[in-house]
């Protein structure tokens, strides 16, 4: 495949990553989407860097090591918006395991006392609780606010072009005088080529001030999913991973979230600055990275399926999109 001319489904993370690549090289390149910047689901993302509900793992983690490479070099960049921060993970209900590709960037256990640091005021429970166990990792932070905007100004500079407002139907409607597509449509492929195996992981976070004293990122998988990501200018407070496509904020979600995190944080509810929903495009047959063809014989590679790590999945899924365009 010898593509000169690249179109763009989607200006997302993933398609405004895979626009950097492509532009940079020489590509004239056009990213086409109904919605951009914050108004995507990315810009509803948290956005650390942590391989979360994305499938199968033998495929998801070596794209997401190579991403960790490229994000680390980017917080040598003031504008991206990149930085290290050290991440907390922390389980409610026992010992919790290590991955081995966490091992390898540096985890450590955090032990009986660090995790007890944590005691989370439940009056629900007479006195409270404490998580059980917890593990730290430094990782990248993408500020969302920052980031986004970062990438789409590093694309225009390289002369790429961003058409907002633009839905396609099916991939055949893009311009013929592009001979490749890209289709990082995200949810949006679910109708686009018919991909039934894509289903929406709704996630509902609430944005509130900066927290003081709070330098690093906690999280906790066991349900009820629960996080605090500290950001530039402010805090992101989640969260939620449910099967439905209602981009409805729910009150309800938003006052549970905020009572979870205070807990957790031993702080008094801090005003809501905004309230975010994002439908996480999760595959049950996986990340979908291929090359295919559309019924007029051009040309298309496929990424998508990203489910909730599709910051940090970008980059290596990226590299690999432009590896396979230039087979």
């Amino acid at each position: 495949m010898s593509a000169k001319s690249v179109a763009i489904v989607g200006a997302g993370v993933s398609g405004l990553t895979c626009g950097v690549l492509f532009a940079e090289r020489g590509y004239r390149t056009a990213i086409f989407a109904k919605q951009i910047g914050q108004q995507t689901t990315s810009g509803a993302a948290a956005a650390v860097w942590f391989p979360y509900d994305a499938e199968p793992a033998e495929k998801v983690i070596p794209l997401a090591l190579r991403t960790f490479d490229v994000l680390a070099d980017l917080t040598h960049v003031p504008e991206s918006g990149v930085s290290m921060i050290e991440l907390h993970q922390f389980s409610r209900d026992g010992e919790i395991q290590i991955p081995d590709w966490a091992i390898q960037l540096g985890a450590r256990p955090l032990s009986s006392v660090a995790t007890g640091l944590w005691p989370v005021r439940d009056r629900a429970q007479r006195d409270g609780y404490s998580f059980k166990s917890g593990f730290s990792l430094r990782v990248p932070l993408m500020d969302t606010t920052i980031y986004l905007d970062y990438l789409a100004a590093r694309f225009r500079k390289a002369r790429g072009e961003i058409h907002a407002n633009v839905r396609f139907e099916k991939l055949e409607e893009v311009d013929s005088k592009f001979d490749l597509a890209i289709n990082c449509a995200g949810i949006g492929a679910r109708e686009l080529v018919q991909d039934t195996d894509v289903e929406p992981h709704r996630g509902q976070v609430a944005i509130v001030p900066k927290i003081d004293g709070l330098s690093g990122a906690i999280v906790c998988d066991d349900a009820p999913l629960m996080y605090a990501i500290p950001r530039t200018n402010d805090c992101v407070f989640g969260g939620t991973n449910e099967v439905s496509d209602n981009l409805a904020a729910d009150p309800a979600i938003t006052r549970r979230i905020v009572a979870a995190c205070s807990r957790v944080l031993n702080i008094d509810k801090p005003q809501v600055l905004a309230e975010r929903v994002g439908l996480r495009p999760f595959r049950r047959s996986g990340v979908r990275l291929e090359r295919d063809r559309l019924r007029d014989s051009r040309d298309v590679i496929h990424n998508y399926g990203h489910g909730g790590a599709g910051f940090t999945l970008s980059w290596g899924c990226a590299c690999e999109v432009l590896e396979t365009a230039t087979l």
